[in-house]
């Protein structure tokens, strides 16, 4: 499989984005338009065939030496193939070389996948906003850089 990475296309990012079944429902192009806006960012597409299959997107959101992993995903057809991972080296070393110290990121109890993934990659879970629903809770990780 002949997958790369292309930095900066926000047009593809958003277009594999809306094949994510985890965002219920996917962001309107506006959301990302004005999270990006005004601060140091980065978005990633994962393509194949010159069809997006993956992105990820992250921002300067605490303006603390972190770089916040917004959001990002791999359609399900191309899980278990090494993306995410390839998606995240990429995005560390990006941000270690733009001089982030580590990377934050947000994720809901109830993407056990994400967790278990995040937590193999380094992350620590440092916070919990707690919800009605268990698995809306919402659990902050962050990874060293």
């Amino acid at each position: 499989m002949n997958i790369h990475i292309i930095e900066g296309d926000l047009e593809s990012a958003y277009h594999a984005s809306i094949g994510i079944p985890e965002f219920e429902p996917p962001y309107k192009m506006e959301e990302y338009s004005k999270r990006l806006n005004s601060v140091p960012h980065l978005i990633l597409t994962a393509v194949l065939e010159e069809n997006p299959v993956g992105f990820m997107i992250g921002y300067n959101r605490f303006s603390d030496g972190s770089f916040y992993n917004w959001i990002g995903g791999v359609l399900c057809i191309y899980r278990q193939k090494g993306l995410a991972s390839k998606l995240v080296d990429y995005q560390e070393d990006w941000a270690k070389t733009n001089g982030f110290h580590s990377i934050k990121l947000k994720t809901r109890r109830k993407h056990e996948a994400m967790i278990s993934f995040s937590l193999n990659r380094g992350y620590s879970i440092i916070d919990a906003e707690s919800k009605p629903d268990l698995r809306e809770t919402r659990l902050w990780m962050e990874k060293q850089l």
